[in-house]
């Protein structure tokens, strides 16, 4: 690696290196220690291209959620198969992962300022600004970054476009895919709500037994399937489809995840 070397987005990759170093060491205990994240699937990655994959999400926390994958990305790719035990594998991060965030939140503060260094393509969202619906038209330039962040590495995007459950996935997340043709891996994540505050930034409870389960790529016909077809597909993939909530009370939600929590820590070994 050349000393200043840059990404297409002219971020300097010794600095990206080192940012994801100390935001890693800083964190790893926010997943295992003050709580414990239980992850499936993780060596999906190691036969995955370097290039050209889209990860699809569920969305709890602003950060948190997306902080936990750099973590699993890269123990996973450095051999550590659902576990992040021993931040070592901080030692060569892989470097061309990046993630889909608003403008609007990674402006809101100095560290999501910093975290943006880290791997953000920020997009100006079409349908809520500041806490505000709003009709906005979409900003070509957003969709393009979203094709240089592809053809160089990863990217992971949380296609509800909010970190409220069961809302409907946004369409533009089928329209990038149908152009830009990537490899598309559903990732279902658990718990992050009930650890982290709505921002990732602070714990609000610990012993809490978080998850991350990693699904096979989604097949996907890019040329006959419709933008409806991949948004169906999507919400099945990443459990937000409608006929995974049924008939369940909205303040129900809550006791449901502690309970799904306390099953999940009985049945670890």
């Amino acid at each position: 690696m050349g000393l200043l070397k840059k990404n297409p987005f002219g971020h300097i990759l010794i600095f990206k290196k080192w940012l994801i170093q100390f935001a890693g060491l800083m964190t790893h205990q926010r997943y295992r220690g003050f709580n414990e994240l239980q992850i499936e699937g993780s060596e999906l990655f190691n036969d995955l291209p370097d290039t050209g994959v889209l990860f699809v999400s569920n969305h709890q926390t602003y950060f948190a959620d997306v902080v936990a994958m750099f973590h699993v990305f890269n123990a996973s790719l450095s051999g550590r198969v659902d576990s992040i035990k021993n931040v070592g594998y901080l030692r060569n991060p892989k470097l061309n992962i990046y993630y889909i965030a608003a403008k609007e939140t990674m402006k809101s503060g100095f560290l999501p300022k910093v975290m943006a260094y880290a791997g953000a393509i920020t997009v100006e969202r079409t349908w809520r600004e500041k806490g505000k619906d709003i009709q906005r038209e979409v900003n070509f330039n957003d969709t393009e970054n979203i094709g240089i962040a592809l053809e160089d590495g990863w990217v992971i995007t949380f296609p509800q476009g909010t970190t409220k459950p069961w809302k409907p996935i946004r369409k533009g997340t089928a329209h990038i895919i149908k152009q830009y043709r990537p490899v598309v891996v559903p990732i279902v994540i658990d718990g992050f709500r009930r650890s982290f505050d709505k921002k990732g930034l602070r714990i609000k409870k610990k012993g809490i037994l978080q998850s991350m389960v990693i699904k096979e790529p989604l097949q996907i016909d890019y040329d006959n399937e419709t933008v409806e077809e991949i948004v169906e597909k999507i919400e099945y993939a990443i459990e937000q489809h409608p006929s995974f909530l049924k008939v369940i009370p909205e303040d129900a939600l809550t006791e449901m995840e502690e309970l799904n929590e306390a099953r999940r820590w009985s049945n670890r070994p």
